[in-house]
């Protein structure tokens, strides 16, 4: 077999570390695409087709891409790179160890080189996440806001040990703390060792006899605490980092993150769109026909808004700078005002009679846009 093959990450287009959904997504995209009945007669279509059904065949089966990921095509295929006489490219009946041929690579620099992760070394703590609901004012001009939340500290009677009082851990007899076994495994390269988590201590490279009967051996307890967040003017929707509050570390190790989803309760008036604010106005007959000074809400209070004569329905008006301040910065977006015409409804007869009065004093040029669609009538019916 040729040892041209691309990769299959490559072919499908997708980083070495995409999840499945991601590898099924590209593979849909890539089969639509390069599919022969939609491409009749076209060979590079057809090879590229071929081509990304064995990418997927292996991406999408756990243990192909597991060996795949390990040894490249090598791994998937024993044929591949094999020498006139085929068969293994290591030879045959040969005791491979995989860690010593990485080390033969990266290692002898003062061990920098290997693999191995100490099991008992810091590491940082996992994040977690929680959601506030805040105002549509708060989101619009920032605030502060205490946030509670329950996080996986240190336990306090074992100090993260996991081992009641007066005991403490012991390395583990299985992997002599290292984390890590090794296990012979005959493939069809020979028998290869590979190491892979013990079993005992589950990776840590300690065991407890004696368990902190607070934590039970966890090390650790789930609290309640809480949290002065910052909200900055102009959140929409955005997540906030605050450092230093997630889990416990292990072995010591830094605390991890909080991200605090921050979700905004709907404005019965107002309505976000960008840094601006929309709302609706109703105004009366009267109003829009004669124009009038009219209160309008905004974000800063009620303001007067000087309505001109002859305002239509669905009229929009700008008040310059009474949005909402970009977030990070100090610059705010506008609010604009749709005018919504109110008919006015139970009409008592004195009422009634008025209206009618103003009809019949009133001819097509005070109603333009009406005067202009019988005109159009006009032509359509060649009258």
């Amino acid at each position: 077999m040729a040892d041209n093959k691309r990769d299959y990450y490559e072919v499908m287009g997708v980083p070495k570390g995409a999840s499945d959904d991601e590898i099924k997504k590209a593979f849909r995209k890539l089969a639509k695409q390069y599919h022969p009945d939609l491409n009749p007669g076209n060979k590079e279509a057809e090879a590229k087709f071929k081509e990304v059904n064995e990418a997927y065949e292996v991406l999408s089966d756990k243990d192909k891409r597991a060996r795949y990921d390990q040894f490249g095509h090598a791994g998937v295929d024993p044929s591949y790179g094999a020498g006139a006489a085929g068969g293994s490219p290591f030879g045959q009946g040969m005791n491979i160890d995989i860690d010593d041929i990485f080390n033969s690579f990266f290692g002898g620099f003062g061990g920098t080189g290997s693999r191995r992760q100490n099991p008992n070394a810091p590491r940082k703590g996992s994040n977690i996440e929680t959601t506030i609901m805040i105002s549509f004012e708060e989101a619009a001009k920032g605030c502060k806001k205490t946030v509670t939340y329950t996080n996986e500290s240190v336990c306090n009677d074992c100090g993260g040990s996991g081992a009641a009082k007066g005991t403490s851990p012991k390395v583990c007899p299985s992997c002599h703390g290292t984390g890590q076994v090794m296990v012979n495994q005959r493939t069809p390269f020979g028998n290869i060792r590979t190491s892979r988590t013990c079993d005992v201590c589950k990776g840590k490279g300690r065991t407890v006899d004696t368990p902190c009967p607070t934590c039970h051996g966890s090390g650790r307890k789930r609290t309640k605490r809480t949290v002065d967040v910052t909200i900055p003017a102009g959140i929409n929707g955005e997540i906030l980092q605050v450092s230093g509050h997630g889990n416990a570390g292990i072995n010591n190790g830094p605390y991890g993150d909080l991200h605090v989803r921050v979700e905004v309760r709907p404005h019965p008036i107002f309505e976000r769109k960008g840094d601006d604010v929309w709302c609706e106005l109703p105004i009366t007959f009267t109003q829009a026909a004669l124009g009038a000074e009219v209160t309008v809400p905004t974000l800063d209070g009620k303001v007067s808004y000087s309505l001109r004569e002859g305002t239509q329905p669905n009229d929009v008006f700008k008040l310059k700078g009474r949005g909402i301040t970009h977030i990070g910065g100090k610059t705010r977006g506008d609010q604009y005002v749709r005018v919504v015409l109110e008919v006015p409804k139970h009409l008592s007869p004195k009422q009634k009679e008025l209206l009618k009065q103003l009809d019949g004093i009133t001819t097509d040029k005070n109603y333009g846009n009406r005067n202009g669609f019988f005109d159009k009538l006009k032509t359509m019916f060649g009258e």
